[in-house]
Parts: structure tokens; sequence; C-alpha cells
């Protein structure tokens, strides 16, 4: 829907959402609720329900539906309270009845300023108010009952490239989040607000500088200044000991060890901060001196194993799986969970081939443990490049990542879910998928673990075998939380489908937010939000105006925000050369032509091309 009648039909659904009263928001409930990104503070995701099981799983199917209305990346987590679902895209924040996909209410927040990278992974709940990141760099927090803003601050600069897309984390009065943009060159940093006021309670540099606490690790301190350290996803909180655990991305430039020699710290890192006041406790750093983007992406799971040692598993895009011992900061156990290949070389002009690539490993959604067993839970890529030196210069605002990479072609990533004894490290049981595994995993009471691709397949596994139980299509790709609750006595299980931000993942769909019950209707209930993009509601659009829309939605992730990476460069200078490349283009660029893109988005991209390189 789009143009003007969307624009009306907002109007309406908005007029009617907003004294629609959400039916309850109490205090959480971890046993039946899925109060927090990833579930428990904790982060283990690990769901205490019980009434779907290995003989009835096959039974589970969509009870209802909802079309997010804006196109791009879908990769909320979603958090359950009650019969309440809140959730996010890049632009809006939506509440909705957690079993029948209505809408209570929805929140479009259109960027007024830079907004490099425009995706955003979801909410956290406190005490009657939802908080996330917003458009242009804000922090704000919401009423979860209307959706009505109570507060927002400044906290990034987008022209700079920095960004908010983690979820949050709040607890006792304080929300805590760091700025995303590691790939353009900032400086990162990780926040401690008043959850009441907003008013910014700390802040630490994940690089540090100067006389700051790992500064030394930086041979040449004048890379420290854009040296990336960014943060993606969400975090996790040890509310006994009040110790926050961040994990930090890459260094800046991205892909040249060389130009910063040192460890690099706090990069590539898990940093664990008094969540009080910000103060550093304790590191660790999985990969020194990155050369290959291997973030530590995914928030960290704690746990502790059944001789009463307390552990903290970490997970990134280096494909390994890290069991870190809380007592002596060192790791117990380092098991790969995808093809790792020459993690000891560094890019050359020549090339070099290395696994996993810079979209490979684990990335924004970590791994999930199950108390009753022991056993630590990952889904992974398994996707390799080549990597390449050559000449490059940081300009404020663009993306800085230093050299070149070619992703192997993209029919060949495929994907794994490992089962893994968090005492040792070994493996207990591990599945190939055909496609990468990036969403989020759950282990149940009732013995199911739940995942799904990119391809859009939802999987349901036997949590102690690793069979495979149900692999159901959703019809878009699966890359945000997977999340399981219960209403009135009843287990539901809901999925995100539908993500195109990582167009090199041949990721397809629009989004959705899928709900499921054993034995729901044969027919589910399926509404959709009128569209709106970066700009607001959909309404008449110039060619050039919805090509500058799709072009952030499937090229800004690789070509940066204006085009800055290879774009402006291009030899293709006619309007009929960008089209026929874009529908049949050479090298590690993916085939977008005719799904999704239409040949009139294909049209109105390319117009949109032409300007940036007319600038």
């Amino acid at each position: 829907m789009g143009g003007v009648l969307a624009s009306l039909t907002w109007l309406v659904i908005f007029g009617a959402c907003r004294t629609t009263a959400i039916s309850r928001t109490p205090a959480p409930d971890t046993r039946m609720d899925w109060p927090s990104y990833n579930k428990t503070l904790d982060g283990q995701r690990y769901s205490e329900l019980s009434q779907i099981t290995p003989s009835n799983v096959a039974r589970l199917r969509p009870i209802c539906e909802l079309g997010l209305g804006e196109e791009g990346g879908f990769q909320t987590g979603p958090v359950v309270l009650g019969d309440t679902m809140f959730l996010t895209t890049a632009h809006t924040t939506v509440a909705m009845n957690a079993t029948t996909c209505a809408l209570l209410w929805r929140k479009v927040d259109a960027a007024h300023e830079d907004d490099p990278f425009p995706i955003n992974r979801g909410v956290a709940y406190l005490n009657g108010r939802v908080y996330r990141g917003m458009p242009g760099g804000r922090l704000a927090a919401l009423d979860a009952r209307t959706g009505a803003q109570v507060w927002s601050v400044d906290v990034a600069n987008g022209a700079a490239g920095e960004f908010l897309s983690s979820a949050p984390v709040a607890w006792e009065g304080m929300v805590y989040i760091g700025l995303a943009g590691g790939d353009w060159g900032i400086r990162g940093a990780m926040f401690g607000f008043d959850a009441t006021t907003g008013a910014q309670k700390w802040k630490f540099y994940t690089v540090p500088v100067g006389n700051e606490r790992g500064a030394e690790t930086w041979k040449r301190p004048a890379t420290a200044v854009h040296g990336g350290g960014a943060m993606w996803t969400s975090y996790t909180l040890d509310t006994r000991n009040g110790e926050l655990f961040v994990p930090v991305g890459n260094p800046a430039p991205d892909l040249d060890p060389d130009a910063r020699p040192g460890d690099n710290l706090f990069t590539n890192s898990v940093v664990v901060l008094d969540a009080k006041s910000g103060t550093l406790k304790w590191w660790y750093q999985a990969v020194p001196n990155d050369g290959f983007d291997w973030d530590m992406s995914a928030a960290p799971v704690l746990y502790r194993t059944a001789s009463g040692a307390d552990r903290v598993a970490i997970a990134g895009k280096d494909g390994v799986l890290h069991g870190v011992d809380r007592a002596t900061h060192r790791a117990v156990f380092k098991q790969p969970v995808t093809t790792i290949l020459n993690a000891d070389k560094k890019p050359t002009a020549a090339g070099v081939r290395a696994c996993p690539g810079v979209l490979g490993g684990v990335e924004w959604n970590g791994p999930a443990f199950d108390p009753t067993t022991g056993t630590l839970f990952v889904g992974s890529v398994d996707w390799c490049a080549t990597f390449t030196s050559g000449k490059y210069e940081y300009v404020r605002g663009q993306l800085y990542m230093g050299t070149g990479y070619t992703p192997d072609k993209s029919e060949s990533a495929t994907g794994w879910v490992h089962a893994i004894n968090g005492a040792d490290g070994s493996v207990r049981w591990k599945y190939k998928a055909d496609r990468p595994i990036v969403a989020g995993v759950v282990p149940t009471a009732g013995g199911v673990l739940f995942t799904g691709d990119v391809d859009g397949r939802f999987y349901a596994f036997d949590k102690a075998t690793g069979a495979l139980l149900l692999r159901e299509q959703m019809g878009g790709s699966i890359a945000g939380g997977i999340v399981t609750y219960a209403v009135a006595g009843k287990q539901y299980v809901a999925t995100t489908a539908g993500n195109v931000s990582r167009g090199t993942f041949d990721t397809k769909g629009s989004p959705r937010m899928i709900v499921m019950a054993l034995d729901a209707p044969a027919t589910p209930r399926r509404d959709t939000l009128p569209e709106v993009n970066g700009h607001g509601l959909v309404a008449q659009q110039t060619p050039v105006e919805h090509g500058e829309q799709i072009f952030g939605q499937f090229c800004a992730a690789c070509h940066g925000a204006k085009g800055e990476q290879g774009v402006a460069q291009s030899s293709k200078k006619t309007l009929s050369a960008l089209v026929a490349f874009i529908k049949n283009p050479t090298g590690a660029m993916p085939k977008l032509h005719p799904d999704p893109l239409s040949d009139l988005e294909v049209d109105n991209v390319a117009a949109y091309v032409l300007t940036l390189q007319h600038r």
C-alpha cells in the first residue's frame, strides 16, 4: 500500500490505536514472558515452557502475522510482557497483541539527521516504559501503554558515522546502550543513562587514549582516535554482582592491522563494567589486532557449570565459541563453530582467502544455554572471503574499511547449529544447514530447540539429539529473534521473517512478525501496516526519492549511506548501463533482480545512483 491512500489509512489506524489500552503490562514473569532481548539479563534464552514437545511440535502452525510496513533490515529481538509484544524496525516501534497480532500502537520516527545504517534490534522494558535507539542517534523512552515519547536524548553523531543499532538493556533505574559505527572509524563508547530522566550517568570509551587503561596497546596512539570498537547488538547483566558485559566490535580500519600495531584494546573483546559507575572491572579479548573484521558481535551468556564454576560464553564473527572462567578471566575452551582458515594471516596485495569472511561466524544473535543439561547452543554462518590490502584514507562519515574483500559466491554460504558441553567445550551434536543461521536460538524445557535461516526456514530440533523435527518456510529471511511465551496457559512461538539489510546473503521478504501455536486454524490472520520509509509515511515519491529509499535498504550496507564505497567511481555512467549492471552484476555484488527488486525499483535506484555520481 502506498501513496496518499497509505497516509490516510495510517491516520485511521493510528487514531484508533492511540486509545487502545494494552490489557496488562505487569512486572515481568520470566517463566511466561520474554521480557528482554535475550529473555533474561544473563543472556541464556532458555524457556521453562514445556507445552510444545518433540512429539507434538509438528502441529505448530502460524496463527497470525503482522506486516510491519517498512522495507529493509528486520533484526528485532521481540519483547513480550503478558499479552503484549514490542518490536522495532529502523524507524518504527510497534506494540501488538502477542496472541492475535492485532496492532495496539505504532510510533513512526523518521530520521531528520544523518542515519548511516538504518537498522534497529529492539527495545528494553522497565517500569512501564520501553527504551530504544532512534533514527538520528537518539535514545528515547516511550510509554509502554500508548507509545507516547517520554524523553529523548542525543547520543550519537550521524555525521561522523555514529548510530544506535543495539537493543538496550534496563535494570534498577538505569538504561545501557553503546555506539555503533566502528566501520566508519568512530571511537566507540558505552553509556549508562537514568531511566527516569534520560540524564547520562556515565560513559566508557571502548578504545582508550592518553592515560586510559589499555591505551598502550595502540602502538601508534593517533590511530586510536578513529579506532572503531562499536557495539552492535545487545548486552548482558549479572544482577547479583552488578556487572555489565559489553561485546565490543572490530578495530578500524577494519582490514589493515599493520596500520594500527598492537593488540588494539578493547576491540574484539568483552569488557566487564560496574553497572552503576561504568568503571572497568576486567576484560577478555578474543582477537587481538584483528585484520578480518571479526567483531564480538553478540551478547555473551552467563552460566554456571554442574561443578559450580561461573563461566561466560562468548561468540563472534571469528567463528569460535569461547568459554571463559569468570574467576581467572581465562579461556577454559575455544570451540570452532564454523570453518576456520588462515586465521593467523593478514590481508595482502595479492589477496588472502580466510574463513570466516566479514559476514561469517556468529552474527548479532549469539549463544543460548540450557541450565538443565549444561548445554550451550549456537547458530553460525559458514562463508569465506578473500581479503586484499590497498591504499585508503580516513574521511569523516564514510566507511573506513581500509582495504578490500571479496566474499565467496553467495550461493556457497551455509550455516551450522551446534550443541556444546558448557563444561569442557566438546560438541554434543551439530547440524549443517543449507543457508546461514543468524536467527536467535531458543532451548525449551519441552525438549525442543528453535531457530531459523536466512532463506526463511523455521527449524525445530530435538535439543538432546539434534534430530530435525520441523522445517517450515516462513516466506522471508529469519534474521531477528525467535521467542516463546505463554498467555492464558497456552504456549506460543513467534519469529521474525523478512530481512534485506544483508543483500549479500540474498536475503529477501518484507518484514513480518509471525506468531505460531499448536493446532492453529488452517488460515492464519494476516494484517499489514501502512508503509513508511526513512522520511516518514509514504506519500507520492519521485523516481529519485524512491531510488534513494531502495539504495538505503539494499545497497548502503556495502556501498555506504551516500555511495562512498565505489558508487561514485563506477564506470557505469549512464542510466541504461547502471540498470543493466544491477540486473546482471559481476564480482561480489549479489543479484537482486527480479527478486527482491522489480524492474521499476531497479530503474529508480539507478536514477538515484546517477545523482551520487554527479555530486
